[in-house]
């Protein structure tokens, strides 16, 4: 949207009380993520009080699945823009009549786009939607099924941006590793992979989110090649099998943990993060003990923890919601406070190490460092290098940078420059 507005003329300004057009594009997967959307709204239409009428957009999956509720608790909100229609910003802003689309808007190596990243890596979204049906999941209903992109778009795109500067490449989707089989009975996650990794000046590609019985031998083998890294991110969801059925999913702790073995034999370093869900209907004290005997065992080098949200539409919601928030939360932090013993353990082994790092941008705390990621760090959820000895001439010319590692936190380390 962003790139299609700015090939249009509009200006964008860092200041909402700046605006005269203010859009929001909201998520509307579980219940914190659909009150932090109207917290967004609520905020964004506040100046109208005060005089200052700006013309407010709100777009996304929270209109997609509530559009009939929001428009009658936010009357004031100039217009609504599902899933479908993203490509349709032009003529929403400017008010002009247009067609919405059939099936959720997919981008492809065509479209504009105002990278909002750093310099040095980049977001490439390689489908839309989901064919899976795990029994809490809201995202089938609003996205419909899974539509893999084309291959040789993909590597135009990430060719183009890497011409631009972007050093790292992030593939994102539902479920990258269903990558393909919308078109055919197997992933061509592997040759997307081997496509992309022949681009000059390209260093890292890694895989956000996927799905666990989707990696295979042919996929294991791909990840293991040159400027792949060595990093998967595999939601988990839970590792008692009672829940897991519960979930419609399959996957259970015995099974798990052997996969985990083996990406990491195969693959020396491989880092693994996963996400899991507490408080989900049936979850006792005894499913709980077993997901946190899982946790431990399988050792992830990053873990996150959603509290279980009941949604309308989905599979699991005639189950109810047992479990009070109040353990939920309990549960969340007692995971948390165990992952936090295993990433603290795992990087006091970095210390002494020379490993490569992207640096992306300069410390806000302080401007003598720089921040910047190793392989096994993915951005925004993960932990970061905080770098000494480097200035920040070194962050318009994106490049893998020599770290020597002296310190380390629960998630982050500290290290300095090798000349």
């Amino acid at each position: 949207m962003a790139g299609l507005l700015a090939r249009a003329g509009f200006r964008f300004v860092t200041d909402p009380a700046g605006a005269e057009v203010i859009i929001l594009n909201t998520c509307g997967f579980i219940q914190p993520s659909k009150d932090e959307a109207d917290e967004a709204i609520f905020s964004a239409l506040a100046p109208r009080r005060r005089g200052a009428p700006p013309k407010v957009i709100v777009a996304g999956c929270y209109v997609e699945r509530n559009r009939k509720e929001l428009s009658a608790r936010y009357p004031a909100v100039a217009a609504w823009i599902g899933v479908k229609d993203f490509d349709k910003i032009v003529s929403v802003v400017r008010g002009e009549p247009f067609r919405s689309s059939t099936r959720t808007y997919l981008y492809d190596e065509q479209a504009p786009r105002a990278v909002s990243t750093p310099l040095s890596w980049a977001y490439v979204k390689i489908s839309e939607g989901c064919s899976h049906e795990c029994a809490f999941c809201s995202i089938p209903s609003i996205k419909g099924a899974y539509r893999s992109r084309p291959v040789r778009s993909i590597v135009d795109e990430v060719a183009r941006l890497v011409r631009g500067g972007a050093r790292e490449i992030d593939l994102i989707s539902q479920d990258t590793t269903f990558y393909g089989r919308d078109r055919s009975s197997r992933s061509r996650l592997p040759r997307l992979l081997g496509d992309l990794s022949r681009i000059t000046d390209l260093a890292w590609i890694r895989i956000l989110y996927g799905y666990p019985e989707e990696v295979d031998a042919a996929l294991i083998e791909a990840l293991g090649g040159e400027k792949i890294c060595r990093y998967l991110d595999i939601p988990f969801q839970h590792a008692d099998s009672g829940i897991l059925r519960r979930m419609r999913r399959s996957m259970d702790a015995r099974r798990a943990l052997r996969l985990i073995e083996k990406l990491r034999t195969d693959i020396p370093g491989m880092a693994v993060r996963t996400s899991l869900i507490v408080g989900y209907p049936g979850e006792g004290r005894t499913q709980f003990a077993a997901l946190k005997a899982f946790v431990r065992e399988a050792s992830f080098d990053h873990l996150g923890v959603f509290k279980y949200s009941r949604e309308e539409g989905t599979a699991a919601f005639d189950l109810g919601d047992p479990v009070p928030e109040d353990v939920k939360a309990e549960r969340r932090d007692e995971i948390m406070a165990i992952q936090a013993e295993i990433s603290s353990r795992n990087l006091r082994a970095c210390i002494g190490r020379t490993i490569d790092v992207l640096l992306e941008d300069a410390s806000e705390e302080d401007p003598g460092i720089l921040v910047g990621r190793a392989e096994f760090q993915a951005p925004e959820v993960d932990g970061v290098v905080l770098v000494s000895g480097a200035g920040p001439d070194l962050l318009e010319s994106p490049a893998l940078r020599r770290v020597e590692i002296t310190d380390s936190g629960s998630y982050d380390l500290r290290g300095r420059l090798i000349a």
